[in-house]
């Protein structure tokens, strides 16, 4: 007997038996499903997360007054405490004192790294609405602040219009520049129609100079619904003690990046008037740490993931070596009658072996269609890309069919080593 016919002997029999391979192949998927379904959504998730905190490249870098922080779930006692004293110490640095205007003046005024550019960034209001006389947008706006090199270092182009010039950024006259969204929100298809339009940015008008290009957006902050401004006019218009402003440098050569950091450190700790002995009261982040940090906490949940898809798994493969030991009880005649027409050993081993590990494959099929195609209306909701992870998709195979080898072993021994004479007297 050749291996495709045990192979089809073995179909014939999973196939006689529905309902039983039904149940084995669902519990089987939903391990596999579990496992699928997580990854391709973290996947996803890191996709777009990428898009939404890595816009200034890799060759760029931010300085801010406080650590940028994101956490998924709660925080033990022992983290906790360790928070309270980190707490503490920033008190006695002064770390919580946001970046001033003269501060960020100031760094950008002695900060000459070679190629490198400087600029000054600040939030403004959120959620704001923006309206003409005909029409307004929803209040999901947010309004931004910067300098002439806003747009460079926040990856952001002019898609119609033009730049601040110095004296606008300086004056903090009432121009600015539409996200992609607003202006057509506002405007229609025919952006050149807002160029010189008057808006009203939370009531208070502003004469529309550009309409930034649409460089996509996330799940976690759209790129297109924006108002950008000169930091000057987010003082004056939106006057707020204490604002924290931002700095942002790029600096042209990639391999230059840890020199510049450390250039900017040496620099701004003067300017913020830190002693020697005391640690920086300042944070420097790389464009793409926040994602990083994120994607660390997303981790945690793959890894959690991973143990409840083992746990199903062990679960369903006692199940599959129950099935197969009943399958050897109900064909224990048809074994023996097998033997005495001349199957040896290794063929009916092979065969109850074929069977189990097709059942757990079909189970590891219908998990990972199931898995990759619900995993993916997350990727929908977040606005990226199909995701399949190939990598995980393998392995899912590869343990399925392990599982079906291991757990169809014993039961496959049991009928090879079957007396054919005890088999055929069997009732």
């Amino acid at each position: 007997m050749t291996q495709s016919d045990i192979f089809s002997l073995s179909w014939k029999y999973i196939k006689g038996n529905k309902l039983r391979t039904s149940i084995t192949v669902i519990i089987i998927a939903l391990g596999i499903f579990a496992l699928i379904l997580i990854i391709t959504a973290i996947q996803a998730a890191s996709n777009s997360l990428t898009l939404s905190f890595s816009t200034m490249g890799s060759n760029a870098f931010s300085i801010r007054y406080k650590e940028r922080t994101m956490r998924f779930g709660h925080r033990g006692r022992s983290e906790a405490t360790k928070s309270t004293k980190k707490a503490l110490n920033e008190k006695k640095s002064n770390l919580g004192r946001p970046i001033t205007i003269d501060e960020s003046k100031l760094f950008c005024e002695r900060y000459t790294f070679p190629g490198a550019v400087c600029g000054i960034g600040v939030r403004g209001p959120a959620n704001v609405v923006v309206n003409t006389s005909r029409t307004k947008t929803n209040p999901d706006t947010n309004v931004f602040g910067g300098d002439e090199q806003y747009l460079t270092l926040n990856g952001y182009e002019i898609a119609t219009g033009r730049n601040f010039t110095k004296a606008e950024v300086q004056s903090g006259i009432n121009v600015c520049m539409l996200g992609n969204g607003v202006a057509e929100k506002l405007f229609g298809k025919n952006k050149e129609k807002a160029i010189d339009a008057v808006v009203r940015v939370d009531h208070i008008p502003y004469r529309v100079i550009a309409v930034l290009e649409d460089k996509g957006s996330s799940a976690f902050f759209n790129t297109s619904k924006i108002v950008l401004t000169s930091y000057n006019n987010i003082r004056r218009v939106f006057a707020s003690e204490g604002a924290n402003y931002t700095l942002a440098v790029k600096v042209n050569d990639l391999k230059l990046m840890n020199m510049a950091i450390g250039e900017a450190t040496a620099i701004f700790r003067p300017i913020r008037k830190i002693k020697v002995t005391e640690a920086d009261n300042f944070y420097i982040d790389k464009s793409d740490s926040i994602a990083e940090s994120l994607l660390t906490n997303l981790g945690f949940l793959e890894k959690g993931t991973i143990g409840i898809a083992f746990i199903t798994l062990i679960g369903a493969a006692i199940g599959l070596m129950n099935i197969m030991l009943v399958a050897v009880n109900e064909r224990t005649k048809e074994i023996g009658l097998a033997k005495a027409l001349g199957a040896t050993r290794a063929v009916i081993r092979a065969q109850f072996l074929f069977e189990s590990v097709l059942i757990s494959l079909m189970g590891a099929v219908a998990g990972i269609i199931s898995g990759i195609a619900l995993g993916n209306v997350v990727a929908i909701l977040l606005h990226t890309g199909l995701v399949i992870p190939w990598i995980w998709v393998g392995a899912g195979i590869l343990v399925c069919f392990l599982v079906g080898l291991i757990a169809g072993l014993y039961p496959a021994n049991k009928a090879a080593k079957m007396d054919p004479i005890v088999a055929l007297r069997y009732e």
